[in-house]
């Protein structure tokens, strides 16, 4: 098949296998079968379907395209510009069926009567005002809109790199409609799915690229764009698959449930993926290197339109069991308790000391952050020492020990209790934000990331180019000031917890994962700038730094002593709702809190004093080794210079006096 072929045929392959898929599995699912109260007709009951699985098509256009070309073509170029052309194409055709997807999602769920006239409207405007679904939807149109013009004006790096953050982020709000409020386990499907669709975004838009920009690149220059989509589209794969199977035992919750049409639809859609990820991985180890070889190059785009089609399958599979029955509703009893009213999950028994080590409720987020950061930072270390180079193994030690202790925290005994236990909460708080970077920043991932990863020499920029840019960055550059850092870590305590950010952490679970983010953050720039060997634009002499870390310590014990005298319950209607009858009382778990921010959090501190304390020495005593070596080397030159100037002075002085 010829370049502009493909270039058409691709995408049109894609397009139409996701649109069989979808109406097999509709047609045998149920999906489209009208309601027995309230049915809004064939129009919806097709048409929202299939307004979804345009969404997705469109978003994997916008999202994996901008992604695969910020890490593999040169902005400048002709093969950029398509690119974004493309993205922007894609964003269009996202807006529409986002649009469309908002209005029948109206429908299907109103069932009103449709008119031209101002009862109607009014109806549609609450809709998308006053629900959680239709404020969704209206915000994602709004941004695809946005996302449109965005990518057919801008051209640059940077302004690429932001519209790209843009872009991903328009796809979260999607994801927390796919699982009701009132299902059980509603947060980890609402993280998987979030995580699914953009796994799958990224994979299948990446592809799409492939095929525009093949026309207009030479073979040699079109194998490393292949290889280095070959990279994305393994993490991507990855990705896709462990939320998928996440999202399939939360919708199954039983294995026979896998013999009903729920299950016959999940099973197409599962081994379509895993076809794709087979193809991938035969034109990975066999096909890419050999590219330059017109055989190979055949062989390889006929893989790349039967990748289009599985990847059709799999597209519309995915779109059907959003609304097809699951076989066993994985709802929440009829009669709540508070706890489950309040975080959607039965409330924990009473902590034990074996629990610290057997509760466990894994955020898939960290969790993919956690094992992606010990699989690079290990392949790191691995490349240098292949190639003769040394790397400490302490800093390994210290890197996977943190890593370890984020596991610990966001997917531990923490994560189970937290929402339960204030005091909890606050131990939580202080391992991400105290111990934890201290471990990370000790790692030293910048500087091995410098040394390990490949320098590019084509023009484009790889995950050297792009960490090194971030580095330098102007923000960077503010944001690693030893003030600002200081003043982020310590003023972020009393803005979080005074405000009604720490209301949204535990009524919503996106504010949740946002909270885990900025603690950690806060916490390793500020870290980085007292111990760390990353490279940094300033930091503090030794005798500042002290001085600094003295300060922090000191307002940090003040901040505890607050949440100690707090006479009233911090987020009253949470903490003291939940019907707890195990443990301490909700005021007295609140003063134990104040307690381990004042006292426990003090210790990660002390070893951080102590650690600038050794780096002083140390420095001390390099630089007196270094004096001591010049000193031999000039046989003692400097001062006997200086004992020369001495004398002749006393000399001068001497026939002075006389």
């Amino acid at each position: 098949m010829n370049s502009r072929a493909l270039r058409a045929a691709g995408p049109t392959i894609l397009a139409v296998a996701a649109l069989a898929t979808l109406v097999w599995a509709l047609a045998s699912g149920g999906g489209a079968e009208p309601l027995a109260i309230g049915d809004p007709g064939p129009l919806v009951r097709w048409g929202l379907p299939t307004a979804k699985l345009f969404v997705n098509l469109s978003a994997a256009g916008m999202v994996g395209v901008l992604v695969t070309a910020l890490f593999s073509l040169q902005a400048g170029e002709r093969e950029f510009d398509i690119a974004l052309d493309a993205a922007s194409v894609s964003a269009a055709v996202f807006t529409v069926a986002a649009a469309a997807t908002g209005f029948l999602t109206f429908l299907d769920a109103f069932n009103p009567q449709v008119s031209l006239g101002p009862e109607f409207g009014a109806q549609l405007g609450r809709y998308l005002v006053e629900t959680e679904s239709g404020r969704t939807w209206l915000i994602t149109t709004i941004a695809g809109a946005a996302l449109t013009v965005l990518t057919f004006a801008v051209r640059s790096w940077t302004a690429t790199l932001f519209v790209a953050i843009l872009a991903v982020a328009a796809l979260v709000p999607m994801g927390t409609q796919g699982h009701s409020g009132e299902e059980a386990n509603h947060n980890e499907a609402i993280l998987a799915l979030v995580l699914h669709i953009i796994g799958a975004a990224v994979w299948v838009g990446g592809l799409i690229l492939l095929v525009l920009v093949r026309p207009v690149l030479k073979s040699a220059r079109m194998a490393d764009v292949l290889a280095r989509y070959s990279s994305i589209a393994l993490v991507a794969f990855v990705v896709v698959a462990l939320s998928g199977t996440v999202r399939a035992v939360i919708g199954l919750q039983t294995w026979d449930a896998l013999f009903s049409a729920y299950g016959l639809i999940l099973t197409v859609k599962v081994v379509a993926l895993l076809a794709v990820g087979l193809l991938g991985a035969v034109y990975r180890r066999r096909l890419i290197g050999r590219y330059r070889d017109e055989a190979k190059r055949r062989t390889f785009w006929t893989l790349i339109a039967l990748e289009f089609a599985l990847m059709g399958v799999a597209s519309g599979a995915a779109a059907a069991l959003a609304r097809t029955p699951p076989p066993v509703a994985a709802t929440l009893p009829g009669t709540l308790t508070p706890a489950e009213v309040l975080t959607g999950a039965l409330l924990p028994p009473e902590i034990t000391p074996i629990a610290w080590l057997t509760a466990w409720n894994i955020d898939l987020v960290w969790a993919f952050a956690v094992g992606f950061g010990a699989f690079f930072y290990a392949a790191g270390v691995w490349r240098l020492r292949r190639r003769g180079d040394a790397w400490p193994i302490y800093r390994t030690v210290l890197w996977l020990c943190g890593l370890a202790g984020l596991l610990w925290v966001t997917g531990g005994v923490v994560n189970v209790y937290q929402d339960y236990l204030f005091s909890m909460h606050m131990v939580g708080h202080m391992l991400l934000t105290m111990a934890i970077p201290v471990m990370l920043v000790a790692g030293a991932p910048v500087t091995l990331a410098a040394r390990a990863i490949r320098k590019r020499d084509d023009g484009t920029r790889g995950g050297r180019e792009w960490i090194l840019w971030a580095v330098h960055s102007p923000v960077a550059r503010v944001l690693t000031n030893p003030f600002v850092a200081a003043g982020i870590f310590i003023g972020s305590l009393w803005i979080f917890y005074y405000t009604d950010l720490f209301r949204w952490s535990l009524y919503d679970h996106l504010g949740h994962e946002w909270m885990t983010a900025h603690f950690l953050i806060s916490g390793y720039l500020f870290v980085l700038t007292l111990i760390g060997i990353d490279p940094v634009p300033y930091r503090l002499p030794y005798p500042g730094r002290l001085l600094l870390l003295i300060g922090i310590m000191a307002m940090h014990a003040f901040f505890g002593i607050a949440i100690m005298m707090q006479e009233g319950l911090m987020v009253a209607e949470w903490f003291g709702s939940m019907g707890r009858t195990w443990g301490a009382t909700p005021l007295e778990d609140q003063y134990t809190g104040g307690g381990i921010a004042w006292s426990v959090g003090e210790i990660p501190t002390l070893i951080l004093a102590i650690t600038v304390a050794i780096q002083w020495s140390r420095t001390d005593a390099r630089a007196q080794k270094r004096s001591d070596r010049h000193a031999d080397r000039t046989g003692d030159a400097e001062l006997e210079e200086y004992n020369r100037q001495l004398a002749a002075l006393a000399e001068r002085d001497a026939r002075s006096g006389a």
